[in-house]
């Protein structure tokens, strides 16, 4: 139909057939690439309301989306409060990635110190870590937010994140966010000194974002409870990062 419709000749059908073949072979290479990421959430800037944070600098944001910043081996930290949108960014990083065909893989800080920990407990901690030490860019989301679990005669959280991050260090990047002060870390992680050192790291080659504006999260419920008279919007105490 598209041939005769456009008086094409057999070339100009034949390069169009081959277009439509290579486009439909990358897209299920990046399909690939992001079900093999780890990623469950799919976002893309698209959908980000600037106006709802005014104070974040956008063209900051978008230079990130080129990955140069992967190309030079720098690590990124996003922080802020709950619902700022930190996720948002690192979830759609992780896209770009897989569009690009950069090798990412992407987790909650949370699953990524519980796999670990099951590599302890079944003998495959070695190889579990060399995993995680290996995709050029690594996706640490939500530092803070989760229950760590461990023994005493375990490694501490922070001892495993340190690992990680010190092998990683100046050779791969690694992206990161956190809506708890950088000073709770080592509680969080379970070693202050170990957590000072990862942040070390972090500071001697990363690009810090600090997302200092409203939740967007908050600001739907409260639409929803507006909708909904009588109604009172559940909104958990904010932290600052």
């Amino acid at each position: 139909a598209w041939v005769k419709q456009n008086k094409a000749s057999e070339l100009q059908a034949l390069e169009r057939l081959l277009a439509q073949a290579a486009a439909h072979k990358r897209e299920r290479s990046v399909e690939w690439r992001i079900k093999g990421s780890g990623l469950k959430v799919r976002k893309t800037m698209a959908a980000f309301d600037w106006d709802f944070q005014p104070k974040l600098d956008r063209r900051t944001v978008e230079e990130l989306f080129t990955l140069a910043f992967v190309e030079r081996h720098e690590d990124l930290l996003i922080t802020g409060r709950r619902g700022t949108g930190k996720s948002h960014i690192l979830q759609a990083l992780t896209i770009k990635a897989c569009e690009l065909e950069c090798m990412v893989r992407y987790s909650r800080c949370v699953d990524l110190i519980d796999d670990l920990y099951a590599g302890l407990a079944d003998g495959s901690y070695q190889r579990r870590m060399k995993r995680w030490c290996r995709p050029p860019f690594l996706v640490i989301d939500d530092v803070g937010l989760g229950q760590l679990k461990r023994r005493d005669d375990e490694p501490t959280a922070a001892h495993m994140l340190f690992t990680l991050l010190d092998r990683r260090h100046t050779l791969t990047t690694t992206a990161l966010t956190s809506n708890i002060k950088l000073s709770a870390w080592g509680k969080y992680l379970g070693d202050a000194t170990l957590a000072a050192a990862v942040l070390d790291r972090l500071a001697a080659t990363s690009i810090r974002i600090d997302i200092d504006g409203p939740s967007y999260r908050q600001h739907l419920a409260r639409q929803r409870a507006g909708a909904h008279p009588g109604v009172e919007p559940l909104l958990p105490e904010e932290e600052e990062a």
